[in-house]
């Protein structure tokens, strides 16, 4: 049932044409096209912006582990 061969597909694209046009099947993958461009921008900004979360989140551990690491020096020499 799912094995459809050369000659199915395209028979089912020429019904596919004849339904709905050239034209209108041109618009419609143009718009998919600039949607599915879209998206892959819009996953790699939120890729960017986790990655930069992480980073100032690690330098601000950091800088608090060295920032608590001379305070308990401080105390241990006092």
């Amino acid at each position: 049932m799912g094995n459809m061969g050369v000659w199915q597909l395209l028979i089912l694209a020429v019904i596919v044409v004849l339904l709905f046009g050239t034209k209108k099947l041109r618009n419609l993958g143009g718009d998919l096209g600039s949607a599915v461009k879209g998206f892959k921008s819009a996953i790699g900004e939120d890729k960017d912006k986790t990655a930069d979360t992480l980073a100032d989140k690690s330098e601000n551990s950091s800088a608090e582990s060295s920032e608590e690491k001379t305070e308990s020096k401080e105390k241990d020499q006092a």
